[in-house]
């Protein structure tokens, strides 16, 4: 296999496990507090990111060493409490109505990408961004008479995310990779810990089989994604996150007994053909940076 199948195989083994985890998620996080298995999570996370980074050419001091300390620590903060919110929302909204809405993204990272990084959007990317908001109208499917209102919790968790991604391209200007991926994980499990063990429950002998499994199926897959974005561009492995919508749909709906609707699989694939087309309109002007290591909800 050349350098590109190989890495494009990482990245599809990766967004594959994602979405196992996110089943997983499901699981745990209808049956305990949230911020409770995102701290539990976020532990194992941090410990993955310290190995990584003393295994650095800079070792865990240079990977710490952040030009903009605070932006790096905001990052951390926001992603942990988006990662909560997933498993909140995979709970009580639905993997396969949260992940239809977590597929809006690169447009909402296109939007704040003007007022928070100066950039520039033509009217191409603002004809798919308002083509997309228009797919998650029909997926959220507002003037329906029974009208969840439990859908903003995906759109809330969505934004964050999007801003996560947003302060990330930010601090990709004056700080690593290397720096971004440990604030990632350090910051965000300093953070948890603040609030998590107020949130402690007491775990049944199966589900600390699942938990492991979670912490053990999220340091593979950004293992993989790591190795993946080596080998290939970014703007090759980014397009593999719409297979890990599909693929969280397909558990929901085989798995939890969750109903996929016709407005939410049309609108759904309005979302991402909006979004593919943004993510490929970015890569031809060369204003693609580098992404986040993880897609939402991913940790």
């Amino acid at each position: 296999m050349t350098s590109r199948s190989t890495g494009l195989l990482f990245a599809l083994t990766a967004v594959i496990i994602f979405a196992v985890q996110d089943g997983i998620s499901k699981h745990l996080g209808g049956a305990y507090p949230p911020l409770f298995v995102a701290m539990i999570r976020y532990w194992a996370f941090a410990g993955f990111v310290l190995i990584v980074a003393g295994r650095s050419s800079g070792g865990v001091k240079g990977a710490a060493s952040a030009n903009r300390l605070w932006l790096q620590i905001a990052r951390g903060v926001i992603l942990v409490f988006q990662i909560a919110l997933s498993i909140f929302s995979f709970a009580e909204v639905g993997l396969a109505a949260t992940h239809t809405i977590f597929a809006a993204t690169p447009l909402l990272v296109a939007c704040l990408s003007v007022p928070l990084l100066g950039e520039k959007v033509g009217w191409r990317r603002w004809t798919a961004i308002g083509v997309g908001f228009a797919g998650i109208l029909m997926i959220i499917n507002p003037l329906h008479a029974t009208f969840d209102f439990r859908i903003v919790i995906p759109l809330i968790g969505t934004t964050m995310f999007a801003l996560y991604s947003v302060l990330t391209r930010l601090a990709s200007r004056t700080d690593t990779a290397d720096t971004a991926f440990f604030y990632t994980g350090i910051a965000g499990a300093a953070a948890i810990t603040l609030v998590g063990p107020f949130y402690w429950s007491h775990i049944t002998l199966s589900d600390w089989f699942w938990m492991l499994t979670l912490c053990i199926t999220g340091m593979t897959g950004h293992y993989l994604l790591i190795r993946a974005y080596s080998l290939v561009d970014a703007v090759a492995v980014q397009p593999m996150f719409y297979v890990q919508s599909v693929l969280v749909c397909l558990i929901g709906v085989m798995l939890f007994g969750e109903m996929m609707t016709i407005n939410m699989v049309a609108g759904c694939a309005i979302v991402i053909s909006a979004g593919a087309f943004t993510l490929w309109r970015e890569s031809r002007l060369g204003k693609v940076p580098p992404p986040p290591i993880e897609p939402p909800g991913a940790l």
